[in-house]
Parts: C-alpha cells; structure tokens; sequence
C-alpha cells in the first residue's frame, strides 16, 4: 500500500512546527511522501535532515496546488481520506480504505475549504473530540497500517535500541566523524 499524505494550508508564520510534526508522523508511521501546499524551507531541511540521518526514502514535495494534487491522485485511481472531526468514523471505515494501494491522506491547518469535503472518498473522523492533525494522522496511519508500520526498519545511519531505561542510540554519519574509515 501507498501512502502519501497531503499537509493542506500551510501558514509559516504559525504552522512551521505543526508541520514538522506531520512530516515526521508521515515518515514513522508508513507514508512514503508528503505534498505541502506551501514552500517552507526550514521544514524541507529539517525532514531531509531526519531521512538523512535516520533512514527511509520518505520525501517532500512542496509549493502543490491541493486540489490539482487531488484530483491527479483520483484520476490515477488512488482513493483520498481527509481526516477531520466532522467525518465517519475510523473504525468504521478503516478495513474499506485499506483495500486500496494508493491512498491520500489530507490534512489541514487552517479552514479546509468546502470542495475538500466533496473531493474526499472518505470524510475520517479520529474520536469526537477536538485535538491537533499530528493525532489525527499518528492514529490513523497506525489503525491503517495495523501497527505494522512500529517494526519498520528505516536503514539509517542511526538507530535506537529499545530500552527500559536510558537512551541507546547507535550508528553514526559518516560527515559526523570525518576522521573514520568506512
């Protein structure tokens, strides 16, 4: 399964950490790539940063119209979940959206306009209560990916051993020791 996540209304001047946070969700939680219907390059090289330090091929688009974006996805046969709280429930619906390979995951930051609603093979909501995207997304993704995604190996330069106390972090960048050999 495909998963690409679609971060509608950017506002850098409020937004930039939010975003951060659903780019790293995305990556963690199994989306290959996310569209970002802004440019900010502070997000763009603090995800390319993480990839290149931890691994994966999760990459970023920016500057993408939302709707063109959507309705190319839907043209090539993808399906487009739009997470908000005004939808079906996810676990109702949850089985039916993972029978597809392509999936768009739309979600906003500021009022997401009316079309989107429309557009949207699925209207999803995560609880009935307000909280933020990153929520939304993290539960989602892991309801969608059936915890599958928690295992995944990223094959990066650094990795975390699970540990019941302390931090063990291991491997290193290359250009972080310039002075070691491979």
């Amino acid at each position: 399964m495909r998963v690409t996540v679609l971060r509608l209304g950017h506002r850098p001047e409020r937004d930039k950490r939010i975003t951060t946070h659903v780019g790293l969700v995305s990556r963690a939680f199994g989306a290959e790539e996310m569209l970002l219907t802004g440019r900010d390059p502070s997000i763009e090289e603090s995800l390319a940063d993480v990839v290149e330090r931890w691994g994966g091929d999760f990459r970023l688009k920016t500057d993408v119209s939302w709707k063109g974006e959507v309705i190319r996805w839907k043209e090539a046969g993808g399906k487009v979940v739009h997470l908000t709280m005004y939808g079906s429930r996810m676990q109702n619906v949850v089985d039916e959206i993972r029978m597809h390979d392509n999936i768009l995951v739309v979600v906003g930051a500021e009022k997401v306009p009316a079309e989107m609603y429309d557009l949207a093979d699925w209207n999803v909501a995560v609880g009935s209560q307000p909280h933020s995207e990153v929520a939304a997304l993290a539960v989602f993704l892991d309801h969608l990916m059936e915890g599958q995604e928690l295992t995944k190996d990223f094959d990066g330069g650094l990795r975390i051993i699970p540990s019941p106390r302390g931090k063990q972090v291991v491997g290193h960048r290359k250009q972080d020791f310039p002075d070691t050999k491979d």
